[in-house]
């Protein structure tokens, strides 16, 4: 439905964005995502014609935008803005109803049809109950609804969105993307400039990645939000695993602290062991986890993050084979993290651990008294504290001479 090939805009001399090539399937959602200043609000801008680049073709529907008029572009593509300002104190509805513009001609009033238009858009909108208010008075979230609504009422078969989710509370940001969503799911094009990546990853089909004015990375949510392409587009750190009950991805920012070069196996199941897994991983230690049932989350987590985990089928119970490999890991570990419920087939591998830490409220099947405990915000810190593998066997030795 919309083609970008070779697009390239700048404002004198400075190059806003350069090669931009992408494509969009009829019928589906998706985002523009990148860093401030990437060259999102450009691209869109482009895309619906009312900014010419300096090279490259935009084509809706397989026709050049470039060919048409600006009120047969503004019958194929309607956009948000993303400002919610307006120049003259209209009411809500005939804010809504400048979306029937391209649908008129210079002197035609509004029929029934147009009229229908508009109430449908503000009934999908959420905005009826604000029909006769200014739209001065509203809040920047209710406003960013009536320009949703009166880019519904414009009944284009392609709909662009230049943040759509900035002014809005969580609540209404997912159910503006749900609308979005249900709109591409009954056959609209959708194009949307989005901030937040799991927003954008939940809902959009695909994403172009954009940074310093070029695509870095186009495709899947899951091919593109990578930790190394976003620490290339972002030059940030992040954690990617997934978001609970979807396979979209879920982008974790870290600090930018120093990495801690620790061996760390985990023992239990659950959230708490997943959490546990997340954290370490991402304060850079090297992970192992187990034994625990496949199809844990705990288990998944571990798949996420590409560390080692030690499973079983569930309810087997544990076999010899995984209790020994997974008490090899603990011994081999710098530290034993017990989190959620470990379970007695466990105890040989937690009893095969040098040092030992759990997490608080970890429901441990272990009895964990006589354990050092700590919350799950300072794990990555306390296990830095302790000493090393290879410090403590170089230590060994020492003690074994004082105690002869």
């Amino acid at each position: 439905m919309l083609d970008v090939s070779d697009l390239a805009v700048s404002f004198g001399e400075q190059s806003v964005v350069s090669g931009v090539d992408f494509t969009v399937d009829r019928g589906s959602l998706v985002g523009l995502v990148g860093p401030n200043g990437a060259g999102k609000t450009t691209v869109l801008r482009a895309l619906k014609g009312t900014l010419d680049p300096d090279t490259g073709t935009v084509r809706v529907d397989g026709d050049p935008i470039r060919e048409k008029s600006a009120k047969a572009v503004s019958r194929l593509v309607a956009s948000t803005p993303q400002g919610t300002a307006l120049s003259f104190d209209f009411s809500v509805r005939q804010t809504v109803e400048m979306g029937r513009t391209p649908h008129l001609g210079r002197f035609d009033r509004m029929g029934e049809d147009d009229q229908r238009a508009v109430e449908r858009a503000m009934e999908r909108a959420s905005v009826a109950e604000f029909a006769d208010r200014p739209f001065t008075s509203l809040s920047g979230g209710e406003r960013q609804r009536v320009l949703l609504a009166r880019a519904l009422a414009q009944e284009t078969p392609v709909l662009l969105l230049d943040e759509p989710t900035a002014s809005l509370d969580i609540n209404h940001a997912v159910r503006t993307l749900e609308l979005v969503r249900t709109l591409v799911d009954d056959g609209k094009t959708a194009v949307a400039a989005i901030h937040d990546l799991n927003l954008a990853a939940r809902y959009c089909d695909e994403l172009v990645l954009l940074a310093g004015g070029r695509v870095r990375a186009a495709g899947r949510p899951a091919d593109v939000l990578t930790s190394d392409t976003l620490r290339d587009a972002f030059d940030a750190e992040t954690l990617v695993t997934t978001q609970p009950g979807t396979d979209a991805p879920l982008v974790t920012p870290l600090s930018e602290r120093e990495s801690v070069a620790r061996r760390v196996h985990v023992i239990g199941t659950g959230t708490p062991a997943a959490a546990a897994v997340s954290k370490l991983a991402g304060a850079g230690c090297q992970v192992s986890i187990g034994v625990v049932p496949a199809g844990d989350t705990a288990a998944e987590r571990a798949a996420d993050l590409d560390c080692e985990a030690v499973t079983v089928p569930t309810f087997a119970g544990i076999d010899d084979a995984a209790r020994e490999r997974a008490a090899d890991l603990a011994a081999a570990a710098d530290a034993v993290v017990i989190a959620g419920e470990t379970g007695d087939g466990n105890r040989p591998v937690i009893e095969a651990g040098n040092a030992c830490l759990a997490v608080e409220s970890g429901g441990s099947g272990h009895a964990s008294g006589a354990l050092d405990t700590v919350p799950l915000a300072g794990l990555s810190e306390a296990v830095a504290s302790l000493p090393s593998a290879t410090e403590r066997d170089a230590a060994r030795p020492l003690d074994q001479s004082a105690t002869d």
